[in-house]
């Protein structure tokens, strides 16, 4: 693997849709840089320090959210000669986002007085009252026709349907919500999820001519919902809620058709495999590791037994990083919540499916240093990774069936159906807090506290071979 230098950021970075480039906040500047070479492409300056960065999904243009000055500002990459403004004035400003046209801004207004679509073509602008979030319950269809959005007005939750072509009102109707948390479109566009509030477990499905077509609840008199995601082929439905299990709803009968437990003892299925990963000072010349090499696999730990090295202040001298596997049973570190405290640490808190439906990666906040993979197509677990330290970020490769996660340390941890390994950062004081895919799944973007790096990965035909497949 290659690891590119470090560059400076401040916040927002981001790869293009179509792979070319990377948006980089810093400050009060907007850096596109090029994905292979890193070079600096254009460079914008704002009117104040950036909040949130966006590209167009045509790739063409990019947006600057100014919350501070309720101000979007948005530039094109190929012609560097235009410019957009806009300013929500005393109304104020809490998020923008871009339409799937990749010619009209939605801005919502402080308060959630209300929702703004701009034309960035005719410079007109269309209304939308009471909003119920800033940021959630807006989904747009996958063909970006319509766009359904969650309002309430007189403690009673809606969703109204709009036309992206003209924004006209296609429908409104009331959901059987308390207080409804957010909504999503199916994969397929016929039908749209909404569930509650943590306060209560509901989730339904809707048509889009408003009829309820199933209601389900797990359980009640307890925290609820915490996670969802629908599955990319839409057959699915994964809820993760804070009683530490995921259940798939089926599409046809909307009813569960598994139920992901996530238990301190695990005793199988013997097929799973469990990592942990191992760090160990290493009583060897230092000069035979090549600490600072940036390109063979085995100084990357991709072969032998997936290590990567690294200093460590920790230790005398270097340390190495790699993962063993355990035999079963496994006793997990689960954490107990302290009571008296909001937003508890409990519960599903990632849940995502890898790109072929098969596979769904879980973190169960009370486990916070176990990554969970779940098979589908067999209704069971396929591996758990455990970690020294809690994971920050796990990402499924939004082309292959492969895994990138980060635990705010200076190793980047890959899993595969085929095995999987640790890698060294090969950079001074680097940790890795965030992590991205390109979307062509061909290099990863590594965040720093104030710094960035790109690294180049492997095919997955490249990493089984190095791992012996």
């Amino acid at each position: 693997m290659e690891f590119s230098d470090t560059y400076k950021h401040s916040g927002p970075c981001y790869f293009s849709p179509d792979s070319r480039f990377i948006a980089v906040a810093v400050d009060y500047r907007l850096v596109i840089r090029d994905v292979t070479s890193l070079k600096v492409v254009q460079l914008y300056s704002c009117l104040d320090k950036i909040s949130h960065v966006e590209w167009a999904p045509d790739s063409e243009y990019v947006l600057c959210a100014l919350y501070k000055k309720s101000i979007v500002q948005a530039w094109s990459v190929t012609q560097p000669e235009w410019t957009c403004k806009i300013d929500e004035g005393a109304a104020g400003m809490t998020h923008a986002r871009w339409s799937p046209d990749s010619r009209h801004i939605l801005t919502t207004s402080e308060f959630l007085l209300r929702v703004t679509v701009w034309s960035l073509v005719s410079k007109a602008c269309v209304h939308l009252q009471w909003p119920k979030h800033a940021s959630r319950a807006v989904s747009f269809t996958q063909d970006g026709k319509f766009v359904a959005i969650g309002t309430r007005k007189d403690c009673k939750d809606y969703i109204n349907l709009l036309s992206c072509n003209g924004w006209e009102a296609m429908g409104v109707f009331e959901t059987e919500t308390t207080d409804f948390w957010d909504l999503e479109w199916s994969p397929k566009d016929s039908t749209i999820a909404v569930w509650d509030s943590p306060l209560e477990y509901k989730v339904l499905i809707y048509s889009p001519d408003g009829r309820c077509l199933f209601k389900y609840s797990a359980y009640e008199n307890a925290l609820g919902i915490k996670t969802v995601a629908w599955s990319p082929c839409g057959q699915f439905l994964g809820v993760g809620s804070y009683d530490q299990a995921v259940r798939a709803l089926n599409h046809l009968t909307w009813k569960p058709v598994a139920e992901f437990t996530h238990p301190i003892v695990v005793k199988g299925p013997y097929n799973a495999v469990v990592f942990k990963e191992i760090e160990e000072s290493l009583h060897m010349d230092i000069s035979k590791l090549n600490i600072n090499g940036k390109s063979s696999h085995d100084r990357m730990g991709f072969k032998g037994d997936h290590g990567g090295y690294r200093e460590d202040d920790r230790h005398e001298g270097p340390t190495r990083i790699r993962y063993d596997v355990l035999e079963f049973p496994v006793t997990m570190i689960s954490v107990k919540p302290p009571l008296d405290k909001p937003n508890p640490k409990q519960g599903i808190g990632i849940l995502s499916w890898s790109p072929d439906s098969r596979f769904l990666l879980t973190r169960n906040d009370n486990m916070a240093n176990a990554l969970w993979i779940w098979d589908v197509a067999r209704l069971e677990l396929s591996a758990v990774l455990l970690h020294k330290d809690p994971i920050r970020t796990a990402v499924w490769d939004p082309v292959h069936t492969r895994i990138a996660l980060c635990t705010g340390t200076s190793s980047l941890f890959l899993w595969t159906p085929a095995g999987a390994c640790c890698v060294n950062i090969p950079l001074p004081q680097f940790v890795a807090s965030d992590l991205k895919w390109n979307p062509d799944g061909s290099s990863l973007l590594l965040k720093d506290k104030e710094a960035f790096c790109v690294t180049f990965v492997p095919s997955i035909s490249d990493f089984e071979e190095a791992n012996g497949q």
